[in-house]
């Protein structure tokens, strides 16, 4: 299966270097490129591409922005939603804030700008498969943040949890699990459970939860309370 791929940045360079990169891939296709958030809505809503690779810092509308009317479809001016697509957001590490707010609009993972080409290409296809794209001491620091700080929507604390509902023991559990980073092989062996119970735990949690993707697992399980961020 080809992931169809649209990459949006403001320095021509940039796309061109991930275009080059990409079309040595043949499982990886590039169906567009935009410069701004607003062409990126605007070409989402007419192509429909599997994955996006976003930057944030564009003029104009900024890639938080176009992430959130992406990842819900409600920018798409083209024919069916943008809502099934997935954004990868272009980072760099002093851009927290930025990737703060990308979370909450959606966004399945993150890329930095000066990592191996092999990883970059390995991540849109982890988030084109419909996983999100977890890094070890960027991502995962990054939700433990994300998760210790007021939704700027809403009057709660960062100390204040959102209760769990219809959700069992033993999902909560995995939850946890997840939240903490483990892998599907690893909650597997920390719980002496198969790959495939643990699959379909996963599989209820997303529905029971509304979760898009293991990132929002990831913040969700700090949300509720089951991990905590280290002080």
């Amino acid at each position: 299966m080809t992931v169809r791929v649209v990459l949006v940045d403001d320095q021509p360079l940039v796309r061109t270097g991930l275009r080059v990169l990409v079309a040595d891939s043949p499982d990886l296709e590039i169906v567009g490129e935009a410069g701004t958030g607003e062409e990126a809505v605007r070409l989402c809503g007419e192509v429909r591409p599997d994955v996006v690779v976003m930057d944030i810092r564009m003029p104009g509308m900024d890639g938080i922005e176009a992430t959130r009317l992406i990842t819900t479809g409600t920018g798409s001016t083209g024919t069916g939603s943008t809502g099934t697509t997935r954004v990868l957001v272009l980072t760099t590490f002093d851009d927290d804030d930025y990737v703060y707010g990308a979370l909450r609009a959606g966004a399945s993972g993150f890329l930095v700008k000066d990592m191996a080409l092999d990883d970059i290409l390995a991540a849109i296809r982890v988030v084109g498969a419909g996983d999100a794209l977890i890094a070890p001491g960027v991502t995962r620091r990054l939700i433990e943040e994300f998760a210790a700080r007021p939704d700027p929507g809403h009057t709660r604390g960062a100390t204040t949890t959102r209760p769990l509902t219809g959700v069992t023991g033993r999902e909560q559990e995995v939850l946890t699990l997840v939240g903490r980073g483990m892998s599907n092989t690893e909650i597997a062996a920390h719980l002496s459970i198969s790959i495939a119970t643990v699959k379909a735990h996963v599989a209820r949690l997303f529905t029971k939860l509304d979760a898009r993707d293991r990132v929002h697992l990831v913040i969700l399980a700090y949300e509720t309370g089951l991990v905590t961020p280290p002080r």
